[in-house]
């Protein structure tokens, strides 16, 4: 497509055209998305803050203006799961993304190009996009994907080029520590938090009703084994008893011998972080085992709104960890809902929960390239690190390594169709009290 200037000055820019396919994106706020940018001529071809600000206003995070007169403009790569095996989330991360980058061209004194592609759910393809962009566009930073395998993948390629690379859906907090992470900034609860926040759940039930036994089904993955040791320390050591923890294969689907385990280990509350199909299937199978623990809790497994769309009231009462959730207040939450009500045209204020976390990430850029004055990667890198950061899910300071501090990881629960805050509490519509226990099938 030929270069049109006059489309994208001062608005937010997305593009599809790519070898591995092209992202259908309609335009947003009258805007005309999908033209312009030179891509060298390519085209055709992972699972608390309670976001409150301390009052009743909304502040929206946003950075009032970089200084110092560089106008530089500021280009982004980025690829979502378009398709493939997480493909259910891709459009929600994409319109994050795109509420976001409309708000960075009105607050920030650049233009914010946003150079977008389909990963296919796919490492290796993510890493080839990735290439093909930044080879061909004088890119500045780096927005990741969903789920550890290819936020990772992301993050490796960005370490690599040295440019600043932000990351949600990523919880998996080894890779921070380990890869000498100097780029990689994750703006998303991490394993320990996600621990933690089950703790916070578990003690809104009255003591005289909590459940005792908990169950972990340990994906075979390293994040699957880091997250369950998280739940495993710190649950035993406030009295729980882990009386299951087994491992099983992602992409796995037949969980009939786990669902055996756990019933006859008098499982109680069951966690795990699975895919979202294979989250799905679990499911299906527990009920046809006629069986169910009193508490689920299926980090990034039940993130996507694809969750209800396949199990109607049977996906009910799940709990999830996707770092945003409907109920979460200040900090730019209020504007949030209702620029993507305006944007998408829809009176449902439940926004499906990877809006909120990829928006959540765009506000970070933003802060970040504000504070640097500059879009010279290490200086936003710096920034990142000296920064504190007010967003929709909380705020929050980086660690050297680009692991957050001070987020409490908010927990959603599925309820008449929608994820709503669960813990902790706030006074938003959203939010609601946390269902517990889960019934019987056949009382549903």
């Amino acid at each position: 497509m030929a270069r049109d200037d006059t489309s994208i000055r001062r608005r937010r820019y997305l593009k599809g055209a790519g070898a591995a396919g092209s992202l259908a994106i309609s335009g947003l706020a009258g805007c005309t998305l999908g033209g312009g940018g030179d891509d060298g001529g390519d085209s055709g071809g992972d699972s608390d803050s309670g976001g409150d600000s301390g009052g009743d206003s909304d502040s929206s995070g946003d950075s009032g203006g970089d200084s110092g007169g560089d106008t530089t403009p500021l280009t982004i790569a980025a690829t979502v799961p378009e398709t493939g095996a997480f493909s259910s989330v891709g459009q929600d991360i994409m319109r994050g993304y795109e509420l976001g980058v409309e708000r960075m061209n009105e607050n920030l004194d650049r233009e914010v190009e946003l150079i977008l592609r389909d990963d296919e759910s796919d490492a290796q393809t993510l890493r080839e996009q990735l290439q093909a962009i930044v080879s061909n566009n004088d890119v500045n930073m780096i927005w990741g994907s969903f789920s550890s395998l290819l936020v990772t993948a992301g993050s490796a390629f960005a370490e690599n080029q040295g440019l600043p690379f932000l990351g949600i859906a990523f919880a998996y907090e080894e890779p921070h520590r380990n890869d000498n992470y100097e780029w990689t900034f994750a703006p998303f609860p991490k394993s320990r938090d996600v621990a933690r926040s089950t703790l916070g759940n578990l003690e809104l039930i009255p003591e005289a009703d909590r459940p005792t036994n908990i169950g972990i089904w340990e994906p075979n993955s390293g994040w699957g084994a880091e997250q369950a040791q998280y739940w495993d320390d710190v649950l035993s050591e406030a009295g729980y008893d882990v009386v299951m923890r087994e491992v099983f294969e992602l992409g796995s689907s037949d969980f009939s011998t786990l669902i055996s385990q756990a019933q006859s280990n008098e499982v109680e509350v069951l966690l795990s972080n699975p895919t979202p199909p294979g989250a799905i299937t679990s499911v299906n199978q527990m009920s046809d085992s006629n069986w169910a623990p009193k508490m689920l809790k299926f980090v990034r497994g039940a993130d996507p709104t694809a969750w209800w769309s396949a199990l109607g009231q049977d996906g009910a009462y799940a709990l999830m960890c996707p770092g945003w959730v409907p109920g979460l207040t200040g900090n730019g939450n209020t504007q949030l809902r209702e620029s993507y009500m305006s944007a998408y045209d829809t009176e449902n204020e439940y926004l499906p929960v990877l809006v909120g976390g990829s928006y959540n990430l765009t506000q970070t850029a933003e802060q970040a390239v504000a504070a640097a004055g500059s879009v010279t990667p290490e200086e936003v890198r710096d920034a990142m690190r000296d920064t504190e950061f007010s967003t929709v899910i909380g705020d929050f300071t980086f660690q050297e390594n680009g692991i957050p501090e001070g987020l409490t990881a908010p927990v959603g629960q599925w309820w008449d169709g929608a994820q709503r805050l669960a813990y902790p509490d706030t006074d938003a519509e959203q939010s609601l009290d946390f269902k517990y226990p889960i019934p019987p099938w056949s009382e549903r």
